[in-house]
């Protein structure tokens, strides 16, 4: 059912210097930031050949990344995402074997304007996993 592994997102504190050790020490190609507001975060995306990095900074205090960084105070890995043909049927399937659906279930548009669901971490040996349409 999954596909390719689309990207592994790290929590931040200071998206500007995450930015700048990626962009100036590492070398990475870096997206410009992009508020997700319904997400309560602001994106970057580092493009590797094989797959993507997501940077996540807080939007708001009600952020869940701001939770996570209270939690965390270093910021850390947040969540994997790997990507499904039709998010709808994933879910359907995970669902009739026990899984657990974060929000009310229904898919939510992500940064990349395709349709996302995230998946308890309990369910995923304590990862927080995102399933993207592809």
């Amino acid at each position: 059912m999954i596909g390719r592994l689309n990207h592994v997102a790290i929590a931040v504190k200071d998206l500007s210097a995450a930015i700048a050790t990626y962009r100036d020490v590492l070398g990475a190609d870096v997206s410009a930031p992009l508020p997700q507001p319904d997400h309560g975060v602001t994106v970057v995306f580092i493009n590797l050949p094989n797959t993507k990095i997501e940077l996540l900074e807080p939007l708001g205090e009600h952020s869940p990344i701001a939770k996570f960084l209270e939690r965390n105070s270093d910021g850390g890995i947040h969540h994997i995402c790997y990507e499904v043909d039709d998010v709808r049927a994933a879910r359907d399937h995970l669902l009739a074997g026990g899984a657990r659906v974060l929000g009310d279930g229904e898919p939510r548009i992500g940064a990349h304007g395709k349709p996302v669901i995230f998946l308890h971490p309990k369910d995923f040996n304590g990862t927080l996993v995102e399933l993207e349409q592809v």
